[in-house]
């Protein structure tokens, strides 16, 4: 690996936006009624199905994409 310079990596973390990371959203939120299908009452019928099979995590969280 090639070594960096202190100041490579200080004008690295200064350019562009803030941060290195950005959370965005994966379903459309444009409407009072996507809201309710996301979070509540909407998220219930998700939770009940992982609560019955907890394999369902999955299919309905981001529990497959983390690190």
């Amino acid at each position: 690996m090639a070594k960096l310079s202190k100041k490579e990596a200080l004008d690295f973390h200064t350019q562009g936006r803030p941060g290195k990371i950005a959370v965005v959203p994966t379903k459309p939120l444009t409407s009072q009624r996507d809201l309710s299908l996301a979070y509540s009452p909407g998220v219930a019928e998700p939770c009940m199905e992982i609560y019955r099979d907890p394999s369902a995590v999955y299919r309905y969280t981001a529990r497959g994409n983390l690190v």
